[in-house]
């Protein structure tokens, strides 16, 4: 077994992606710009935004935090977004979800500017990425396949099989393993929670992608020898053991599975931190794009 480390990979991304940065700005210039919305005050959200901040800062990146209250009207959101997508000092930005039951969250994704919308959730990029169009890739997915290009994982060919079909994850994750790109080129079936024998689909996967949201849910009687795991899911378990009374775990026992698999993420430090370093690479990517429009 070998664990696939996120979080060296990303920190590798994020080297790359700092000294393009210095690379860009040498000549004076101003360098890329993320700004993010947080409206209310979920705990999970802010623990987010805050870590994209971060990482925007070490990488070389502007960024600004808009924080708005949970009352805020849908109205008022979708103002603050407009005023975003006029700024051309702000080369992309991303509105934390969840948002407030009040608020339609397709109404503010369709709101924001394709050209700047670096979570990569807008209709127009989503359409992109199916039709293998130029645009930005979801954050997730996006970390996915640069985990299993960078471990050098061989797709082509492959039975890849993914539990949960999110607009987030697994829907655009089955999407790209199965078009023509360096990890890719896999059959890919996707599952859900009404797949009937969901035990026998994963046990012929030579890859599987889980998403789900329960909580160690994929065993070790599920899977195949040799079988390589991508573990998205991550959830706070009581734990009275632990001085926070509680453990992260993934969507997969990973004490049932470890035996038998031959490369898995790890929960927390796989999957996770990839999802803020593709961020930034597409905010970079936004940030080239909208120079070369100036």
């Amino acid at each position: 077994m070998e664990l696939i480390d996120g979080k060296k990979i990303s920190q590798l991304i994020k080297e790359e992606i700092a000294a393009e940065v210095q690379s860009l700005t040498a000549g004076g210039g101003r360098p890329p710009h993320l700004a993010a919305i947080l409206v209310g005050n979920d705990g999970a959200s802010r623990t987010y935004v805050n870590s994209k901040v971060k990482a925007c800062e070490k990488v070389g990146f502007r960024s600004t935090l808009i924080e708005l209250p949970e009352d805020t009207s849908e109205d008022e959101l979708l103002e603050h977004i407009e005023r975003l997508n006029r700024n051309r000092d702000i080369d992309g930005f991303i509105v934390q979800l969840p948002l407030p039951g009040h608020i339609d969250e397709h109404k503010v994704l369709i709101t924001i500017d394709p050209a700047k919308d670096v979570d990569g959730f807008h209709p127009v990029n989503v359409g992109q990425m199916a039709l293998e169009l130029p645009g930005f890739l979801p954050a997730t997915p996006y970390g996915i396949m640069e985990l299993l290009e960078r471990y050098g994982i061989e797709t082509t060919g492959k039975h890849v099989v993914v539990i949960g079909r999110s607009h987030i994850v697994g829907r655009p994750v089955s999407i790209l393993l199965s078009q023509k790109r360096k990890a890719g080129n896999a059959t890919v079936t996707l599952t859900h929670s009404r797949t009937k024998n969901l035990s026998e689909l994963t046990r012929q996967a030579d890859i599987l992608i889980v998403a789900l949201g329960k909580a160690e849910f994929l065993k070790g009687d599920m899977i195949k020898e040799g079988a390589v795991i991508i573990d998205v899911g991550i959830t706070r378990v009581p734990d009275a053991s632990r001085k926070r009374g509680y453990r992260l775990a993934g969507d997969v026992d990973f004490e049932s599975v470890k035996d038998k698999v031959s490369y898995i993420t790890p929960v927390p430090g796989g999957v996770g931190p990839m999802t803020i370093a593709m961020l930034l690479k597409n905010t970079l990517q936004a940030y080239k794009a909208n120079h070369t429009a100036m």
